[in-house]
């Protein structure tokens, strides 16, 4: 007997809230960036979850239809990871700061 889809949702529930507090209470870019990256593994979490127990009621559907979307949802969040830090490179190279209250990008 495996664990059930209400603990795999009630975990990923905890996480993404995880996520969301510190995405908005920090004011550090980079762990603005962690909170993101937490809260989308949190929604890894519950599509696996989701897939692993529905798909395999339906004999027709590929039972690994929810771990191809989390290799996705990883890509992307890789990606996004990496263009927000060549960002906040650059935002530092010219203010000298990360600290997201003291940074107004429009004027330079």
């Amino acid at each position: 007997m495996g664990v059930s889809l209400q603990a795999f949702l009630v975990l990923g529930a905890v996480v993404f809230c995880i996520g969301l507090f510190g995405a908005l209470s920090k004011r550090n870019a980079v762990s603005i960036l962690m909170g993101i990256e937490i809260m989308l593994n949190a929604v890894n979490i519950t599509l696996v979850a989701f897939a692993s127990s529905f798909l395999h009621q339906q004999p027709k559907n590929n039972p690994l239809t929810g771990q191809i979307f989390a290799v996705f949802i990883i890509t992307v969040a890789a990606a996004e990871a990496s263009v927000a830090l060549a960002m906040i490179i650059a935002i530092y190279r010219r203010r000298n700061t990360i600290d997201v209250g003291e940074i107004n990008l429009m004027r330079w």
